[in-house]
This record gives C-alpha cells, structure tokens and sequence, in this order.
C-alpha cells in the first residue's frame, strides 16, 4: 500500500464559550485537517492544530509544510514500512511538529487498516477504556467555580484549572473551586508558564498549607527555564509536569536529567506525531516518569488518536483529552466512543474514521 497524494483543508468549529488561558483566548478552533490516498483506494486521517505561541506554526505554515516538503518525500513511500515513512517525514523540514504530526497520525490510522485491526492494539493494546479531565478555563472566580460544579454534575472527576494571570488571585480561584466540589474531585493545576519560579513555589506552598490536595501542577514555569523547574520542584511537594519544556525524546532526557518534573505531558502537535511519542513515552519509563497524554486546540480527529496512544501505553496515566468537548458542534461521525469523562474504544480499523466528507477538500489544497 503506497502513498499517492495528500490533501489539506482548514476547519473552524465554534466552541461553545470562549477558552482561555494565561497567553491567549480562544473562541473558535482552527486546525487543518489531512488525508492521505494510497494506490489501494484506502485513505488515512490525521490533523494539525496551530498554535503559533507554542510550536511556532500557523494554518499557512502546516499546509506549505505538507504540501511543499512532506508531501514530495513520502510519496510512493509504502505505508507498511514505518520506520522508512517516519524516516522520511520528520527529516523533510526542521521543526513544523503539528504538521509532521498531522501526516504521521494519517499513516498510523493507514498502517493499523492495513492490518485490519484498531490504532491502539497495534501500539500497545493496553487497555480499550481512559479517562479524561475537563479543563476550567482562568476567568473570574464566581465563573470558574460555575463551571467546575458543572463539570462535576456532568460526570467529571477530575478538574485541570487554568491559572497564571496573577499569582495571589490563583490561589482563591482554587480555594473557592475546592469549596464548591469537595474533597473527591480530583484538582490539576495548569498555570500554562504563568508564573516565575518563586511565585510558582509561593503559590504551590500555599496550596499544600491550605490541604487543598492538588493532584499535579503542569508547567509552572517558563519552558526554557528548566533550572527554574528544578527549583520549583525541589522546593515543594506537589507533583510537577512538564509540559513546553517537552516535544522531543531528547527534551525529556535533559528535564528528566535535571530532576526538574515528576511526569511528562506528551502531546502529538509536539512530537511530530505518535511515532515520536511512542519513543518519549519508552524513554520515560525507563527512566521512571509516568505520563499525561494532552492535547491541543483539535477536532475529534486529533483528540481520537492521542486517544489511541493513551489507550495503548501502560506508562501513559493522566488524560487530559477534553477539547472536542469544547466544541459547540461535532461534524465528524467515527473514532472512540466519548460519553462525558470515559473514552472507550472500539473494534473500528486504525482510529476509527471510514470517511470524512469529502465536500471538506474540495477547496483544499494538493
């Protein structure tokens, strides 16, 4: 099975209200979708999510990366032969992750077709059911403790609350959420590098004085400042992730090395795909760290196959794939099975999708 052509085209779904975060506020999500034809008439889905403040790439930038450098490498390339196609791929362009990811996603959903099997069990095939958190949006506190009781009315037993617009008033943000769900929701912090490391070990301290039990805390700080990281981490007991800090295999043996996280958060828009994720995700365990699969601003598309990979590695924890939910409309029939907080998986071949409506590339690029 070879690699004729691929096909790009840009998607806009509405969210339902606006996400926000300490560097930017969403209220539509812009990703471009992929397809990859192959000489047998079977064809593979992927996605790339642009987030320019943090892989550097936007809607432009993935669909020039595809069509004018991956695109030429990998045709005719036979999908059975990974290591070849992958080889291909990440050394088409430097950089340009959610690009390579959004190809890389396409051929793995190509590849377990091939073998008429589910994504997840031809990659690890460790369990067919995870469960995700919900992400609160940072806004004003009355608002956040709204949304989290309504998350955990609607089945949710973990919340991950975005904090790090102003250190002193994140921690009565997460005072205020703690009162309002009581003690057996489980609380992630994510304050997206809002803070510096010593208002981050401040806040963290307060946290843990306070016994408002916080799970985790994800990326406390700048992502170039792994020492920062370190300080943080060694200065309180709270679990710390790293979560910018990591795109590549080689990023997570330097975190791990300099004792700066307690996990890793492995995104696929980072990696470049699931075959670099798989090699984080190996190096990880060996060396002890556990895993959080997260993902981006993506469609069920995207959210399906990290869902795979968290499906498939015994390493990989935490699940923070919530994003799709925030969408105001679901346009793709297909994937995982997604009923509130538990995501199950289903006998369907490579991630799940037989077709996309093809009227979505009728105007996209090839």
């Amino acid at each position: 099975m070879k690699v004729i052509d691929i096909y790009t085209e840009e998607i806009t779904i509405p969210l339902k209200k606006p996400f926000k975060t300490s560097v930017r506020t969403a209220h539509d999500l812009n990703s471009i979708l992929v397809k990859v034809q192959t000489d047998e008439g079977e064809v593979g889905f992927g996605e790339a999510a642009p987030n320019p403040l943090v892989t550097g790439e936007t809607k432009e930038s993935i669909i020039s990366a595809i069509q004018n450098f991956i695109k030429p490498k990998i045709i005719n390339s036979d999908v059975n032969n990974l290591e070849e196609i992958m080889n291909k791929l990440h050394n088409s362009i430097l950089n340009n992750n959610s690009a390579k990811a959004a190809v890389d996603i396409a051929i793995y959903d190509l590849y377990s077709k091939s073998l008429k099997i589910p994504l997840y069990k031809s990659i690890g095939g460790y369990s067919s059911n995870i469960e995700t958190d919900i992400t609160i949006s940072v806004n004003h506190i009355d608002e956040m403790v709204s949304d989290s009781i309504e998350a955990v009315e609607n089945g949710y037993g973990t919340l991950k609350i975005k904090l790090g617009l102003n250190f002193n008033e994140d921690i009565d943000r997460v005072m205020e959420i703690r009162k309002a769900v009581g003690n057996n929701v489980n609380l992630r912090i994510d304050s997206n590098q809002g803070w510096s490391p010593k208002e981050a070990v401040k806040v963290i301290r307060e946290f843990e004085k306070k016994d408002l039990r916080i799970e985790l805390i994800e990326q406390p700080v700048n992502y170039q400042n792994i020492n920062g990281m370190a300080y943080v981490k060694d200065n309180v007991h709270t679990p710390i992730m790293a979560d910018e800090s990591v795109f590549s295999p080689r990023d997570a043996i330097e975190v791990i090395q300099r004792n700066a996280a307690d996990l890793i958060n492995i995104k696929l828009m980072k990696t470049g795909g699931i075959y670099r994720a798989l090699q984080l995700c190996s190096i990880a365990e060996s060396l002890g760290i556990q895993c959080m699969v997260g993902c981006m601003m993506e469609s069920k598309i995207g959210i399906s196959a990290a869902s795979h990979l968290g499906a498939a590695k015994r390493n990989i924890t935490k699940v923070d794939l919530d994003a799709h939910n925030l969408c105001a409309t679901d346009p793709f029939v297909g994937g995982p099975i997604f009923n509130k907080n538990n995501i199950h998986m289903t006998n369907e071949h490579g991630i799940g999708f037989n077709d996309i409506n093809n009227a979505l590339f009728l105007h996209g690029e090839q």
